[in-house]
């Protein structure tokens, strides 16, 4: 006799500029592969600014590290270090030499939503985290958007026409307002059945731990 997976909803709210989100999704992602059969996800990536007010020029990270966290050079270094090596870890490269600025990333969540309609959102998703952190790339930038979009299977040609026009900044800027009225100031935050909140880029066997008590109450 075989049992039917328990579906869990899960809320992905993060930024593509955010190291420990791409942390803590590879993590997520590796415990739900561990439960298979157990447990199956219906994974929504939400949208969350880091920064908002940033500059369409972005700017030095060092220098935005400073201004936002105080955090000194060597401060930062370590913190990289400890970063890269838990990416390594769960299979993830982030090349800190090729990423030196911080940019807006309001249009790739536009782009997102999207692709959300698409059936496409995962693959894109991890494509931008990509983008950014392993090739270094401006994640604000349209040929850069529309070239990532066109990798992953989703229309080049609708991805520009989409980017250079405002549609979805309403429900981008509406599903923001949201989970920051719901106390979300810090991301990853991964929300589980509308209920359960899993905080910051967890170890796989804590994820893994969570899914399971979870579906096992549901």
């Amino acid at each position: 006799m075989t049992t039917t997976p328990t579906a869990l909803k899960i809320d992905f709210v993060s930024d593509v500029s955010c190291p420990w989100c791409i942390i803590g999704l590879k993590a997520l992602e590796q415990a739900a592969d561990r439960l298979k059969g157990e447990v199956a996800i219906d994974l929504h990536f939400q949208p969350f600014e880091l920064n908002p007010q940033m500059a369409a020029q972005g700017q030095d990270i060092g220098e935005h590290l400073h201004e936002k966290y105080g955090a000194s050079p060597e401060q930062s270094q370590k913190n990289r270090e400890a970063i890269a090596a838990r990416g390594a870890e769960l299979g993830f490269t982030f090349s800190m030499d090729k990423r030196s600025r911080i940019y807006n990333t309001f249009d790739a969540h536009r782009l997102l939503h999207w692709a959300e309609e698409k059936g496409l959102q995962p693959q894109l998703k991890h494509a931008l985290f990509k983008a950014y952190f392993t090739d270094g790339q401006d994640p604000s930038n349209h040929d850069v958007l529309v070239r990532v979009a066109g990798e992953v299977g989703l229309d080049a040609d609708q991805a520009r026409e989409l980017l250079a026009s405002d549609r979805y900044a309403d429900e981008v800027r509406e599903r923001e307002q949201f989970y920051l009225q719901q106390g979300i100031h810090s991301v990853p935050a991964i929300i589980i059945n509308d209920r359960h909140l899993i905080s910051g880029g967890q170890p796989v066997e804590v994820f893994e731990q969570a899914l399971r008590q979870i579906a096992a109450q549901s």
